[in-house]
């Protein structure tokens, strides 16, 4: 069996994948706040937003940790298809679990569909980013681990639709989006520790991009769009501030509609 190594960069990817996750969980809560204070295509609108930061987060946070790991005797490339497939996966699945909380908020057949729905494509998205895995060698899994981390992302998934239901204060977010941060991450890190690796040497080369060359750049990428995102959201106005700054400009005497 090969020597599997989940930090080979140190903290560095494990911090920083958690800052990913964090990041996205924050962004996401606050467009999930915006949308329940909407109606109509706004309304949806801040759903796409949430859902497509959520699902950025979670991808971003994955490849980022995958960034530091390493097994003894093999090299690691990355088949870019289906590591691209792994994206979709994720924001197609949190995309209808958003959408089934942000249509429904009041109901819990619809935060327990849209946990389900969320944590089976967060789970789909980090075993098919596995399979995406090209090296050397026979990539097997222990079941009771990977039940564990299914587990874990649908726990996880149904808490975070919940908290963007239940939660409206900056504090209670920037709180709620450490503890979503934490959840995702374990659910990777349980989901890696489920993987073995018997080696298999030799000289042929494998195919597929190196994780410096494809999958960094690409993490790069989303990241970039997740701060960019919140710049956004943070310097756009809630809608009681717009109701407010609507209500100063009307007339005096001009009757509130």
């Amino acid at each position: 069996m090969g020597h599997l190594d989940h930090a080979t960069l140190g903290w560095l990817t494990p911090v920083l994948s958690y800052a990913m996750a964090c990041t996205g969980a924050a962004l996401g809560l606050r467009c999930t706040v915006r949308a329940l204070a909407a109606t109509g295509r706004v309304r949806r609108n801040w759903l796409l937003t949430a859902a497509s930061a959520i699902a950025t987060g979670i991808w971003t946070m994955h490849f980022t940790a995958m960034l530091g790991f390493g097994v003894s005797g093999t090299d690691i490339r990355y088949d870019v298809p289906l590591t691209l497939a792994s994206l979709v996966v994720a924001m197609l699945f949190v995309c209808a679990g958003v959408f089934a909380v942000g249509r429904h908020p009041g109901r819990v057949q619809a935060l327990l569909l849209g946990g389900l729905t969320t944590g089976l494509g967060v789970a789909g998205m980090h075993y098919l980013g596995m399979a995406a895995v090209r090296l050397h060698g026979e990539v097997s899994y222990d079941p009771v681990r990977v039940a564990l981390s299914v587990l874990i992302a649908v726990v996880a998934a149904t808490a975070a639709l919940w908290a963007a239901l239940a939660i409206r204060s900056p504090a209670a977010v920037t709180v709620a989006s450490l503890i979503m941060g934490a959840a995702v991450s374990s659910m990777h890190y349980t989901g890696m520790y489920a993987v073995g690796v018997r080696v298999t040497p030799s000289g042929e080369p494998l195919p597929g991009a190196s994780a410096m060359s494809f999958v960094f750049p690409l993490a790069v990428g989303l990241g970039a769009y997740l701060f960019v995102t919140s710049a956004f959201v943070a310097l756009s106005p809630a809608a009681g501030e717009r109701h407010t700054s609507a209500s100063a400009r009307r007339p005096a005497g001009h009757p509130v509609p």
